[in-house]
């Protein structure tokens, strides 16, 4: 399963407010097809096979320019572990515990 963090800013919108927008992009992660997701302050964190997790990367990508958005700037990491399931709540674990 990969994880990945991804932050969308559109650019160009005439406003430095951007809820209106994490919150569009929020409901169309909402329809994606074999992922989970969990937003985050700063970004939002999704989970899946790479091929759909990519695909709702996409999908997130276009969607302030369908709101208007004039450019998007995306930045996304991704840590595709093939050696051992994960998962973002399995690392959250895994750190504390190693803080005890």
């Amino acid at each position: 399963m990969a994880i990945a963090e991804v932050t969308i800013i559109p650019i160009g919108t005439g406003s430095t407010s951007l809820s209106s927008y994490v919150a569009d992009l929020q409901r169309v992660l909402a329809e994606q097809p074999g992922i989970t997701y969990e937003l985050t302050s700063m970004s939002t964190i999704i989970e899946g096979d790479i091929a759909d997790v990519l695909a709702a990367i996409a999908v997130l990508h276009e969607t302030p320019f369908a709101n208007g958005a004039q450019r998007v700037s995306t930045s996304v990491k991704i840590d595709d572990r093939r050696d051992r399931a994960s998962s973002s709540k399995q690392k959250l674990k895994s750190v504390r515990e190693k803080l005890q």
